[in-house]
């Protein structure tokens, strides 16, 4: 190879560069945005006896246990949903933002009629609900008043 065209081949890779810089980087945010609504017309519509079917229930959790053997950070929780449903249990990946000690007595929404799942050694009787932040890490889904347990989201 001459020397020309390393250099041409160098003026390349550094102009590719600055274009990746300048425009990119510029219009990763707006790239995202456009996904994400693009993500919302694309979903399935669903009617209204589609969303009956998810039954959204408020419990008041009343045991945390580590759970050392999941994959991913976890603690084992039961819920107490109330006289008609009782006290279910479930895997949530909730210790980013949370402790033991600041879910005793919080109440939190959950799915109660999903199946049943195997996690490891532990069966997940139910799915507690949550948002994820910026980095992924999950916030609970929690009425802003106490309600009773077992109240069914409407």
């Amino acid at each position: 190879m001459d020397a020309m065209y390393l250099i041409d081949l160098s003026l390349m890779i550094f102009q590719g560069v600055l274009i990746y810089e300048l425009i990119f980087k510029r219009l990763q945010p707006f790239l995202t945005r456009l996904v994400d609504i693009l993500y919302l017309y694309a979903m399935d519509q669903i009617n209204w006896n589609d969303f009956e079917k998810v039954q959204l229930r408020v419990g008041t959790i009343v045991k945390v246990e580590d759970f050392p053997e999941a994959r991913k950070p976890a603690y084992k929780v039961w819920v107490d949903l109330g006289e008609d449903i009782g006290i279910k249990k479930s895997s949530a990946q909730i210790t980013h933002h949370y402790t033991k000690e600041m879910l005793h007595n919080k109440q939190v929404v959950c799915v109660v009629n999903f199946p049943e799942k195997q996690i490891g050694p532990f069966l997940s009787q139910i799915l507690i609900t949550g948002f994820a932040d910026e980095n992924g890490h999950i916030l609970l889904a929690v009425p802003d008043r106490d309600v009773p347990n077992g109240a069914k989201l409407h």
